[in-house]
């Protein structure tokens, strides 16, 4: 028996965590350590409380160890301080980094450390000042531009992705959020009135209900999951049985409310991987969103119906990242420990992405600076970049042709690891996109033997050949990388260019299933 004087309620239990960690632990993680069974919940006169030993047993798992454990892994070298573990998702998400989901960026106090003003032991030199310009030849999401506009510096991406290039300017673009308001209004309220000739949201509102009573009974929370902890439960083989069971009444109800479940076609991504229902929605509300006269305006919010049809694939929750196969009924989730759905509309999503968005969007306002940030579009291997500039900015192309560029930070792709196009296919088919799958370096589809090794060396170097054209005498450049393979050595002799420090950097994933140590390299490399 656990004596009442070791027992925490959420909010003592919050405040202890935080105290021990160094850093903030609200309630919601603390109910989520419940919910998923890391903690048992224990009532005492019809409260929630645990007890603190289970927590400090739950936070020494990595607390004490977890730095010499990956220094372990890893070497001595690792630099823990650019781990940045002490900030919480929320601000490594801050503001415009998440209005749209990306494989491969960087968090934006990565880039900060390096491009603002202060020094430390591990960084002797102040690189950028305000008022610079920053280059990003593989501009992803846009992180380096954003944090330039908030450190008061310009910025330059490239990307070869157009739909990168979109949610790059996206962010850093300045907008009459009164009109998006306005627009997102009218869009909704079409989409309702679209809802409502169809049985789509009827029909889910009671699948949900059949499947919160189904739930309920066969995987109370947090009993359930307490019990997968401590092997208490076969979950392969109950998971199995209870999947089976409720199969049943889900078709009842998709005859009762003739749901179409597969499109007609597979052809293209936008056909095999959504439910009938969501493709009708998805095709309104784009519908709507051509009608927008500001092209401004059009473009965040058809980045917003990019980011909600991207949360409505018809996939399990375990392989949203993957797309495995598409998945048109019931199932068992491991990941949430009870019975999941396919999604049959997108409007939820819609509703919590317009209203997420303006608020990022707000955010970042207050925050800005009257600064130039412009991504491109093309190959950082061949484009001119003041003259492909001079199309989209005069100003500023006076200002780089005065001035020239700085430096660069950027983190290029890896070997073998991203297809970029691909992880947005659905866009690209939404949007109708060109797709330049051929112009990547080292993508996925080409793997990571000698041939794609090779081909990776020189499509960096020809990206640093081309840009450093523009770039002032003294340049200052940050790769971030993961060189497993010792190539960065090869590219710097390459473009006549020296790595005058290497900064290695632990990775934190955030995940529970994933704890494995891993690290990247920060090479900063300068004329030779």
């Amino acid at each position: 028996m656990i004596e009442t004087e070791e027992l925490l309620n959420i909010k003592e239990a919050s405040n202890w965590a935080t105290e021990y960690l160094g850093k903030t632990v609200t309630t919601s993680n603390i109910s989520y350590l419940i919910q998923y069974g890391r903690i048992k919940k224990i009532g005492v006169n019809g409260t929630t409380q645990i007890s603190k030993q289970e927590l400090i047993n739950y936070y020494n798992s990595y607390k004490e160890h977890r730095e010499l454990f990956w220094k372990d892994q890893l070497g001595n070298d690792l630099n823990w301080a650019l781990s940045f573990d002490q900030y919480r998702e929320a601000e490594t998400t801050k503001h415009v980094h998440r209005l749209h989901p990306y494989k491969g960026k960087f968090i934006p106090q990565l880039v900060e450390y390096f491009l603002d003003e202060h020094t430390d032991k591990f960084k002797k030199e102040i690189y950028f000042n305000k008022g610079d310009i920053v280059l990003d030849p593989f501009s992803g999401s846009g992180t380096t531009m954003v944090q330039s506009c908030e450190l008061g510096m310009h910025a330059i991406g490239i990307d070869v992705s157009a739909f990168n290039t979109l949610i790059g300017n996206c962010k850093v673009s300045k907008y009459n959020l009164s009109d998006v308001q306005t627009e997102i209004n009218r869009i909704t309220k079409a989409f309702k009135e679209f809802l409502s000739n169809s049985f789509t949201l009827e029909f889910e509102e009671k699948l949900l209900r059949s499947l919160y009573d189904f739930n309920g009974k066969y995987f109370p929370v947090p009993e359930y999951k307490y019990k997968l902890e401590r092997g208490e439960i076969d979950e392969s083989q109950y998971g199995a049985e209870k999947e089976k069971e409720f199969l049943s009444i889900y078709y009842e109800l998709v005859k009762e409310y003739s749901i179409k479940l597969r499109q007609d076609k597979a052809d293209i991504f936008l056909d095999k991987w959504y439910l009938q229902p969501v493709r009708e929605e998805m095709d309104f509300v784009f519908g709507e969103i051509k009608k927008i006269n500001n092209a401004e305006t059009k473009k965040i919010i058809s980045v917003i119906l990019s980011r909600t049809i991207r949360s409505c694939r018809a996939t399990t929750h375990a392989d949203l990242t993957t797309l495995l196969e598409p998945i048109t009924a019931t199932y068992y989730c491991a990941k949430h420990g009870k019975i999941c759905k396919p999604l049959f509309s997108i409007f939820k999503w819609w509703d919590t992405y317009t209203n997420d968005t303006l608020k990022r969007l707000a955010e970042f306002d207050k925050l800005r600076t009257n600064t130039f940030q412009i991504c491109l579009t093309g190959d950082s291997r061949t484009t001119d970049i003041f003259k492909e500039l001079e199309k989209k900015n005069q100003a500023f192309v006076e200002l780089a042709t005065k001035q020239k560029i700085k430096g660069i930070f950027s983190s290029p792709p890896y070997v073998g690891l991203i297809d970029y196009h691909e992880q947005h296919a659905y866009a690209y088919d939404l949007f109708g996109f060109e797709r330049k799958d051929d112009l990547e370096i080292g993508p996925l589809f080409k793997g990571q033997g000698r041939e794609a090794k090779q081909s990776y060396i020189q499509g960096i170097s020809d990206v640093l050949n081309n840009c450093k054209k523009y770039l002032v005498e003294d340049y200052n450049i940050f790769l971030v990388a993961n060189d497993k393979y010792n190539i960065y050595p090869v590219i710097a002799e390459n473009v006549e260019m020296q790595i005058v420090n290497q900064y290695k950097r632990p990775v934190l994933n955030r995940t529970e299933k994933d704890k494995g140590a891993y690290a990247e390299i920060i090479f900063h490399l300068k004329k030779k």
